[in-house]
């Protein structure tokens, strides 16, 4: 019932609204008819946007084309330009390399501009280029003109170094600024390239001989050591050796083992006779000393030709060094031998002063010693010690010619200290010979010194050690019946005392060349004579002996050691 009437009101609505449902229908066919034309607009449109995106397609490609086209034309173009600026001899060139004196710029820079115009026709002519041989012709000529200048130019500059007087090095410094002529030659006329520098070897090996023969004469008429002499010698040879070499180097463009060969060639007849005037010397040389400062001034010349980049000398150097390290070691196995042999019977009248081998053995030694510890040689080290054993062995065959060991002491104390100051002021302290003298020195000193207080204290000295070894054995009542020998001992010391320590000091004083060395022996007997009253002091303590009525005559050991002082010489 109720959808009946819903229907019934529904039908009602619809024919209510008849016109306006007609309206309607009307405005949607009117669409319709706009849609379908705009839908046929829409279609043509993309059928035309169809057709333009071909197009710009096919503009893309022929834009793409071009492009290839214009880069290809332009690659062709820049090479083509470079072969014809590489081929063209412009009228500059040809003026300058046929007018322009070869001291000028200009010549040298249109020189380097025919060098690689030269080098690009070769190249050119090596790829089959048929245009080179418009420009070959014209390019031969202007190289023939340039290297018959330039033949002209650098023999011209070789030639004055001849001239007698002349100053060769400010003409070779010279040519430093026309270097580029001989690579020039080196790379289009190899036959003039050589024969200037044959011409060059030739005139500077005769130049450098024939100065070196003169300077060499010259220098030995000069009554220097021989050292002196060398060391001018051979620093002029390392000086003029240096620059030569860096001269080869720069100009005539090598390195290496050519470097090498050329400089031998121009220094090699110089080099000769120089090792051949120093074999000769030698051979009549006993200067050890100034054959090892030759050796010295050899190693600091060579290291400064190692830092001016100069490996050139370096045979050179060792040639030296191998005639001189030989007469070296000749020299110094000569001095051991002499030393090992010699006589001391034979050598006259002996005193207790110091030698005058020994201190001739102390200058050479201490004068090795300096000069080796700046760079030091082991050899050397071996040959000076077999030198001083055979030194030390001598001084202990003349002492044996004295009769007393006190005099032996006193010779052999004056001459281990007498090598021992030479020593010292050359060498380092704590060097082996130092070393070695100084406790043979302490060693004679400390006997002398127990020698010297024999006499006087002798006594004193003998009681104090039995004393003390019965003491540390335990059997320190045998001391009781040693009363009578101890009071003798006390005053006999306290009575005598003050004369014997001035007789022992005046006589160490007659004894000693070295006063310092006498005055340090007299300190080292007052010192250990100190020591022994105070052990007899010591010894005294015990109470075995503490009862003694003459102990009270003992010295005090305070009031004997300014007593002593009073005995020490200054000096």
């Amino acid at each position: 019932m109720e959808l009946q009437q819903i229907e019934q009101k529904s039908i009602r609505d619809y024919i209510q609204e008849s016109e306006n449902i007609a309206s309607l229908h009307n405005q949607i066919t009117a669409c319709d008819a706009v849609l379908e034309r705009m839908e046929q607009m829409l279609g043509a449109f993309q059928s035309d946007l169809s057709s333009i995106s071909s197009e710009i397609r096919t503009l893309q490609e022929q834009s793409g084309a071009m492009n290839i086209r214009l880069r290809n034309r332009q690659a062709v173009r820049g090479k083509l330009g470079e072969l014809v600026d590489g081929l063209v001899v412009p009228s500059v060139l040809v003026t300058a390399i046929l007018e322009a004196p070869v001291t000028e710029p200009r010549f040298l820079e249109q020189l380097q501009e025919l060098d690689a115009k030269a080098a690009a026709v070769r190249e050119q002519e090596a790829r089959g280029t048929a245009a080179c041989a418009d420009v070959r012709g014209v390019l031969d000529r202007l190289r023939v003109k340039a290297v018959t200048k330039i033949r002209e130019f650098i023999l011209q500059k070789i030639y004055s170094f001849r001239k007698p007087m002349t100053n060769y090095q400010i003409p070779q410094t010279a040519l430093l600024k026309y270097r580029f002529f001989y690579q020039f030659l080196l790379g289009n006329e190899r036959a003039t390239a050589k024969e200037i520098r044959d011409e060059y070897v030739e005139t500077l090996s005769k130049i450098y001989l024939s100065y070196y023969r003169s300077y060499l004469g010259r220098l030995m008429k000069v009554q220097y050591p021989f050292e002196a002499l060398f060391r001018s010698q051979h620093y002029a040879l390392l000086d003029n050796s240096c620059r030569e070499y860096l001269f080869i180097c720069e100009f005539f463009a090598v390195s290496g083992p050519a470097a090498h060969d050329l400089f031998h060639a121009v220094m090699g007849r110089t080099l000769s006779m120089t090792l051949k005037h120093l074999e000769s010397y030698l051979a009549d040389c006993y200067d050890a000393i100034a054959v090892f400062l030759c050796i010295h001034i050899v190693l600091r010349f060579r290291n400064i030709a190692a830092k001016r980049d100069v490996p050139a000398l370096d045979r050179y150097w060792e040639q030296v060094l191998a005639l001189l390290w030989p007469r070296f070691e000749l020299i110094l196995e000569m001095n051991v031998q002499s030393v090992r042999s010699t006589d001391p019977q034979r050598l006259g009248g002996l005193d207790t002063r110091p030698h005058y081998i020994t201190r001739r053995y102390a200058e050479f030694s201490s004068a090795l010693v300096s000069i080796n510890q700046t760079i030091p040689n082991e050899r050397t080290m071996q040959l000076l010690g077999q030198l001083q054993v055979e030194v030390e062995n001598f001084v202990l065959r003349v002492a044996a010619e004295f009769s007393s060991r006190k005099e032996q002491l006193v010779f052999l104390i004056n001459n281990y200290d007498m090598m021992l100051g030479v020593l010292m002021e050359r060498a380092a302290d704590d060097s082996k010979e130092v070393e070695s003298f100084q406790q043979l020195l302490n060693a004679r000193t400390q006997e002398f010194i127990e020698e010297l207080l024999s006499p006087p204290f002798g006594g004193l000295v003998a009681f104090v050690k039995e004393a003390e070894a019965l003491i540390e054995r335990g059997q320190a009542e045998r001391l009781r019946g040693e009363e009578a020998r101890v009071t003798q001992l006390i005053r006999g010391f306290g009575s005598s005392w003050k004369t014997s320590v001035e007789s022992l000091s005046q006589d160490v004083m007659r004894s000693f060349t070295n006063f310092r060395n006498g005055t340090s022996i007299i300190q080292g007997a007052l010192t250990q004579l100190i020591q022994l009253y105070h052990r007899f002091h010591r010894v005294l303590s015990q109470p075995q002996l503490r009862a003694l009525p003459a102990r009270a005559e003992l010295i005090n050991i305070h009031h004997l050691m300014v007593e002593l002082k009073k005995h020490k010489p200054n000096f």
